[in-house]
């Protein structure tokens, strides 16, 4: 008997005497959930300083992120499988508790080895936190409050990673880099005690996993290996393939890695549609709506990372801030975040259609993206706080309805198999992000500073002006013409870089901003999305 055929009992919040008010449950879940997600971008801004500290190079301290993206990669998509299996309560508590134990290591760590070590805990125990809490929240709310109740996780979800290089540049400059993973370990005890006393699993649940451990069938484990080949080469894929020269690496590691994937992608998918209990159930690809979320989601996500990679490094590179300075012009943002959230939630709950706030939401991030590529090196910090604000209002926008799109039509017995996929793609979507930043970045870098070199030549005056000017204020305070010739000219090479630099990277936020706009198209292939009162879980 396949699990996706057990008879599914209407459940409500009195179905259960330990059911408790789902506001109290939105909040313990929300918790775990927030500290997962920042520490996919707190330890970014801290490479250079956890690299310092064990005595390796910065190139080898990329691997703290690879590692802990790949673990976490590997998990998402057979969370699911592992709720059904364990019960979803008792996997979420021991998820939280590796996770927290995995952050003490990290801060711990002696050596690199050791951290990355570490990191591949946190990463695989972190993999549970965000599916399982989703879940449950759906579970918790009424389908007439999916709205409220993916508010909720938006603000977790969304909010992480906005403030993460805010509060991992102010920990690490202020505390040492050791405690951007210590301070995972107070908030993951009070979450653990939270959700311990407050965290049930509903009736549907219990059925599956009382079946599953009836019919007691074989593990997959082929279907394990093939999906930690596939997800693992993919993460160093992206994470390497700049530096590495993508396919034009001569020791082929980017080719080799390429094909791993490509094989074990395709031997993955026929493997999970053939055998009968498989890690990773498909079927949810079926529905229009959580297709169309699906590349939606990934889409969105690289934006936000690619804009979130890319505008620290533009102020901290070409403006002089540091860590905490830029952070601080950032943060603005993440004000707009919550109060665009709960504006969200509300009219959602107001039974407005979805789809007409993903639009929205897809538009305003686009002209967000748009007026960050129309910048330059002359403006305020405040100059910088609007676009980014306007960014991630449109953000803001899109999270919650586009959840409550996804999950609307997805059967009660599928949720676990839906949330997971749907958090694997909101994640690769991130790195995916963060890989085509760098590398759009370095690419259209040397591409404006060949063009901007082709007319700083004798023959132009604005060129020979600048180069006498400069040369006479050196000449005063050197007394040497031939110094101050050198210094001239070199003053002049490093304008010429200065501003190639800043208009690759104003090219990466238009090229984000169209990829934003285009995914409005998608928006007219989805069914209508709004979150109606009716049975709060009911069979397929």
């Amino acid at each position: 008997m396949s699990t996706s055929s057990i008879a599914v009992p209407e459940y409500s919040a009195t179905a259960d005497l330990r059911a408790v008010n789902p506001w109290f449950v939105a909040l313990a879940v929300v918790i775990p959930t927030f500290m997962e997600v920042l520490d996919t971008t707190i330890a970014n801004v801290a490479l250079r300083h956890i690299a310092g500290g064990l005595s390796a190079a910065v190139t080898d301290g990329e691997w703290v992120i690879t590692s802990y993206l790949a673990a976490n990669a590997i998990i998402l998509p057979i969370s699911g499988w592992l709720s059904i299996r364990l019960g979803r309560r008792n996997y979420f508590l021991l998820s939280i508790l590796v996770f927290t134990v995995a952050s003490a290591l990290c801060g711990m760590a002696t050596s690199l080895n050791m951290l990355i070590f570490s990191r591949v805990l946190q990463g695989l125990a972190g993999g549970g936190l965000q599916p399982s809490s989703q879940a449950v929240l759906l579970d918790a709310f009424p389908k007439e409050k999916q709205g409220t109740a993916q508010t909720a996780f938006s603000i977790a979800a969304l909010l992480a990673p906005v403030v993460g290089p805010t509060l991992g540049g102010y920990v690490t400059d202020n505390y040492g880099w050791r405690w951007v993973f210590y301070i995972n370990v107070p908030v993951g005890l009070l979450a653990l005690v939270m959700c311990n006393a407050l965290v049930f699993d509903p009736p549907y649940l219990k059925a599956q996993s009382a079946e599953a451990r009836r019919q007691n069938r074989a593990f997959d484990t082929l279907g394990l290996s093939l999906l930690a080949v596939t997800m693992t080469s993919w993460e160093v894929l992206v994470s390497k393939g700049q530096e590495w020269d993508w396919f034009g690496d001569p020791f082929l590691r980017v080719q080799g890695l390429a094909l791993l994937f490509v094989l074990g992608l395709v031997g993955l998918i026929i493997r999970e549609k053939r055998y009968d209990n498989p890690l990773i159930n498909f079927r949810t690809l079926k529905d229009p709506n959580f297709r169309v979320c699906c590349m939606i989601i990934f889409c969105a996500f690289a934006t936000l990372y690619a804009n979130s990679v890319s505008l620290p490094a533009l102020l901290q590179s070409l403006f002089g801030y540091d860590a905490t300075t830029s952070g601080l012009v950032l943060s603005p943002a993440a004000i707009f975040s919550i109060i665009m959230l709960v504006i969200v939630g509300w009219l959602l709950g107001r039974g407005v259609d979805a789809r007409y706030l993903m639009a929205a939401g897809l538009f305003v991030l686009g002209i967000g993206g748009y007026w960050m590529s129309r910048l330059n090196l002359e403006i305020s910090p405040w100059q910088i706080v609007w676009p980014r604000v306007v960014f991630i209002m449109g953000l803001s926008t899109i999270f919650a309805p586009l959840n409550v799109a996804a999950f609307i039509n997805i059967p009660p017995q599928l949720r676990g198999a839906a949330v997971g996929l749907l958090a694997l793609l909101r994640n690769e979507g991130g790195s995916v992000g963060t890989s085509l930043a760098q590398t759009i970045q370095q690419r259209r870098d040397q591409f404006h500073s060949l063009r901007l070199g082709e007319n700083l030549d004798p023959l132009n005056p604005a060129v020979n002006s600048y180069v006498d000017q400069t040369q006479r204020v050196f000449l005063q305070q050197s007394g040497d013409p031939v110094a101050a010739n050198q210094v001239a000219l070199q003053s002049l090479a490093n304008l010429r870089e200065q501003q190639s630099s800043s208009l690759a990277y104003f090219d990466v936020f238009f090229i984000f901003a169209v990829v934003a706009v285009a995914l409005l198209a998608l928006v007219f292939f989805m069914k209508r999305s709004v979150a109606a009162k009716g049975p709060h879980v009911a069979a397929e």
